[in-house]
C-alpha cells in the first residue's frame, strides 16, 4: 500500500510503502516553533521506504544532526530527520493525502507542553523521547 502526501502549493510530494513505524503527537519546543502549533502530530516510516521530492524542496538543519524539509514555494514543513532515528523519516500528519485516518499512538516531550493547550486522550504520555514514561502525571 502507498501513502501520500503534499504541501499547501502542491509543489512538494511524499510517498511512502507500507505501514509506519510509529504515529504521535511531539510537545517539544522545536516542533512546536517549526510549524507554528501547540502540538505536532507525526509519524515515523522506513527512509528506505520513502520518498520526499518536489522542486521547492528545502532543508533547514535546526539543530546539530536534525533535518527539517520544507516548501520554500509555499512555507509548509514537509519532514523531519535525525542522526538519533537513522534510517527512519518523519511526516508530518496534517499533509497526509487523507489526515483523517491518521491515528496517533501516543505523546513525547510532554514536558515541553504548553500548559494552556491540553490534548484529552487516553493515549500514552512521554516526559521526553519514546523510552521515559511520564509516570503519574498529567502530560
Amino acid at each position: 500500500m502507498t501513502t501520500r502526501g503534499r504541501c499547501l502549493c502542491g509543489e512538494v510530494t511524499f510517498s511512502y510503502e507500507g505501514p509506519e513505524l510509529w504515529r504521535g503527537y511531539c510537545h517539544c519546543e522545536s516542533c512546536r516553533r517549526n510549524t507554528a502549533s501547540p502540538v505536532t502530530a507525526f509519524l515515523g516510516v522506513p527512509a528506505d521506504k520513502a520518498r520526499l521530492e518536489g522542486e521547492s524542496l528545502a532543508v533547514y538543519v535546526s539543530s546539530p544532526g536534525v533535518r527539517r524539509s520544507f516548501c520554500s514555494r509555499c512555507g509548509t514543513p514537509m519532514a523531519f530527520e535525525s542522526e538519533r532515528e537513522p534510517g527512519e523519516i518523519h511526516f508530518y500528519a496534517a499533509t497526509l493525502e487523507h489526515p483523517e485516518a491518521y491515528d496517533p499512538e501516543f505523546h513525547v516531550h510532554v514536558r515541553e507542553r504548553l500548559p494552556w493547550f491540553e490534548v484529552v486522550d487516553t493515549l500514552p504520555r512521554h516526559r521526553a523521547g519514546s523510552t521515559e514514561s511520564e509516570a503519574g502525571e498529567d502530560g
